[in-house]
This record gives C-alpha cells, structure tokens and sequence, in this order.
C-alpha cells in the first residue's frame, strides 16, 4: 500500500489561509491533491488539517480527511514531522502499515510525472528516501554577507577570486514532495540513504510571502498552464 500525505494548517501566518487560498482560480491544496490522484500511485491522498474548512476543501478536489489534527500539533511552532507521523500512525492503525508513503506541501509545481519518477527512483536504488531538489541560481559560494555596520563582503572570502563555473552545483529543497520507504530496505544498511530527484528552477517556487506567490503565479502561467 501508498499512500500520500499533505499537511495543510489552518492557522499559516506568512501567507494566512494559504493552503486554500484561490491560486490561479483554484485552491492552492487542490493541485497536489490533483497530481496525486492523476499519477493513479495511491490507494489514499491523506490531507492533515486542523480545520473543518480546509477539510472541506481536501475532500472536494478528491482528498481523504478522516481525522482533524489535534490542537497541539497545530501550534505555529510545530514541525512538519511530528505532523507526518501521527497521520502515518492513524492510517497504520485503520489501514494497515504502508510499503512508502509520500509526504507533499500545497504546491501547484507538484506533478504526477515527477511523483511517479521519485517513486521509481526510490525502489530502483532501495533508498530510504527521495527528495524533489532544484540548483540553487548561483553559486552559493559567492554569496554575499552584511557585517553589523551595515556593510557588504564575501561570506566565503577564500572563493573571492574563483570562477562561478569552477565551483561545486549545490542544490535545496524545492518544497515539493519527500517519498519515504517503509519496506525493502537492506537490513545491514547502516545509514540512512536519501536521493535526489532533480527538477528544474522554473518548476520549484517555495510559496512562503506574497513576493513568492506572484512569482509562483506567473510561473505556472508561463511554464505549466495550457
């Protein structure tokens, strides 16, 4: 069994009402929903919610709310993993432990293609996780700094004079999606191992301000909407 999870708290601050806000004419959740139940991967879409509302939303666009969160994993300081495990623990209680699971935001840059390929790319190297990254868009190691006097220098002096196509790629988390195997994994691993799944930077906006949500929108319009 898979199953797919998406944490959705009413209460955002950054950006409030963010997981149902319209994005495009459309609630923002609905497009993760929407590509999970495309890929056809799932035999649940799992939304997490402290709020009936956001409940209401999930299950209009085809999600499953069986549970509201209880209040104290819906405080502005919790993290997501708490979060994740006690909807793991609630469908492994009522469902049966899952083979994987993945664990989503409310992303419109979520596609079934790119889930069903981090799914292949789990089970193909028997990973414990996979993770959607993008390139940062430059080199972090010529990033800049401001000292306490307002002022502006290397962060990395070292790499002052090096050329940018000389250093190392690094990539981030590009807010999308994590695929954890809960199954089939070497029993004399003895680390973790979590693999990239690399999607481009124009399909990788983290919606955490209003400057981010406007970008996400002309984004998707240029680059995903027909």
């Amino acid at each position: 069994m898979q199953i797919a999870i998406i944490p959705a708290r009413g209460g955002s601050k950054r950006i409030p009402r963010k997981s149902i806000r319209p994005f495009l004419g459309k609630p923002l959740i609905a497009y993760a929903i929407e590509a999970c139940l495309q890929s056809g991967l799932f035999d649940h879409v799992l939304v997490s919610t402290d709020s009936e509302e956001f409940a209401a939303v999930a299950r209009e666009h085809g999600a499953e709310t069986p549970f509201l969160r209880p209040a104290e994993l819906a405080g502005d300081y919790v993290a997501t993993a708490p979060v994740v495990d006690h909807a793991l623990d609630w469908a492994t209680r009522h469902w049966g432990r899952p083979d994987r699971f993945c664990q989503l935001y409310a992303n419109p840059f979520v596609t079934a293609e790119n889930l069903a390929g981090g799914q292949a790319l789990l089970r193909r190297e028997r990973a414990n996780v996979v993770l959607a990254v993008t390139t940062f868009a430059y080199p972090i190691l010529r990033a800049l700094a401001l000292d306490e006097a307002g002022g502006v220098g290397y962060a990395f002096p070292e790499y002052r004079e090096s050329r940018s196509q000389d250093l190392p790629t690094f990539y981030h988390d590009a807010a999308q999606f994590y695929w954890h195997e809960l199954a089939d994994i070497p029993p004399d691993r003895t680390k973790p191992r979590n693999l990239p799944y690399v999607v481009p930077r124009h399909m990788a906006v983290d919606i955490d301000t209003e400057e981010d949500w406007t970008i996400a929108e002309r984004l998707f319009q240029a680059f995903r909407q027909p």
